[in-house]
């Protein structure tokens, strides 16, 4: 509850600081689910950019997407996403964000930033004086120019692609907006805060089929209410399906092989289109699952993580 609090106090400060008509970036509308921004570089130039609050929060960052493609957006975006976790408050995201998007279209830092810092030393957080200083090191400045080169994110590091990116952050401002995902039908978690994977908590299949009834049996027993899925997307996506598999429980049937891994020509290189989007194969996968008449294997060993890794492999059945 306390969390919930201060951030409904954090929102409001920056609906103070960032009104519907400040001249470069407004706060245009502010929940505790969802934050929606527009940055204005210059006149007639406009950008929108979301912000997806977990349930998690403050303990995982909040998920940004923008609503175009401009490539300066998203690179300030992908900085926010790499900040570390003592940066997770909204304050502090809000900040790093508007900082690095003033950087990439070579503007100056809006006023008002002063009172995010103040804010931010409240609660105890550190912010720098000097925020050109050599010892910050998550990509929050704004003076780029003065930020050694090895504090910078290394190109090498990032497993992903600009077009894979864009597409993921798109799929999951989709999801997000989605009625099956307000519906609570399932939730999506990055892991460890990459695009890449993703946890795909699958809540509530067809409520006349076995699996509904082990469902609810599996919430008695393990105290759990869902499916957990692993998806694991590719630089090449949307070109190539991801990998989904099932983490737990142990099901069988349902076209689930023994490693978890979900055998579905929709899945596969040859069954797969670029045009699918995220949601319906989340929802296919289910009705896919109930089709194949699938059950939780109560009392079942569960499959260890080594051998859930070398499941990796599996990637070849896109070869089918």
């Amino acid at each position: 509850m306390a969390c919930l609090i201060d951030l409904k106090q954090d929102i409001k400060l920056l609906e103070s600081i960032f009104p519907k008509d400040h001249e470069v970036f407004q706060i245009h509308s502010a929940t505790v689910d969802e934050l929606t921004c527009r940055f204005i570089p210059k006149p007639g130039q406009r950008h929108e950019i979301h912000a997806n609050i977990t349930e998690n929060y403050p303990h995982s960052a909040p998920i940004w997407f923008s609503e175009d493609d401009e490539q300066s957006v998203s690179a300030a975006i992908e900085v926010v996403a790499e900040v570390k976790t003592e940066k997770y408050n909204i304050l502090h995201q809000v900040k790093t964000l508007v900082s690095h998007l003033c950087q990439e279209f070579d503007i100056s830092i809006p006023d008002g930033m002063a009172r995010v810092d103040a804010a931010l030393r409240e609660k105890g957080i550190d912010v720098p004086e000097d925020d050109s200083s050599d010892e910050e090191d998550d990509g929050f400045h704004y003076m780029e120019e003065d930020v050694p080169v090895e504090n910078k994110p290394k190109e090498e590091e990032v497993t992903g692609s600009v077009q894979a990116t864009d597409r993921l952050m798109k799929e999951l401002r989709d999801i997000y907006r989605s009625e099956s995902y307000k519906n609570g039908i399932f939730s999506v978690d990055l892991v460890n805060e990459s695009l890449y994977e993703w946890h795909v908590k699958l809540k509530k299949v067809d409520p006349d089929s076995a699996l509904h009834h082990d469902l609810k049996q599996y919430k008695e027993k393990d105290g759990r209410d869902h499916i957990l899925l692993s998806f694991l997307f590719k630089d090449n996506f949307p070109f190539e399906p991801p990998f989904v598999r099932v983490i737990n429980p142990v099901l069988q049937g349902g076209y689930v092989l023994g490693g978890g891994a979900i055998c579905m020509e929709l899945l596969t290189r040859q069954g797969w289109t670029s045009a699918y989007g995220m949601e319906s194969v989340i929802l296919q996968i289910s009705a896919t699952l109930v089709k194949g008449k699938a059950r939780i294997q109560f009392g079942a060993s569960k499959v260890g993580l080594p051998h859930l890794r070398r499941m990796d492999s599996l990637y070849d059945i896109n070869d089918i």
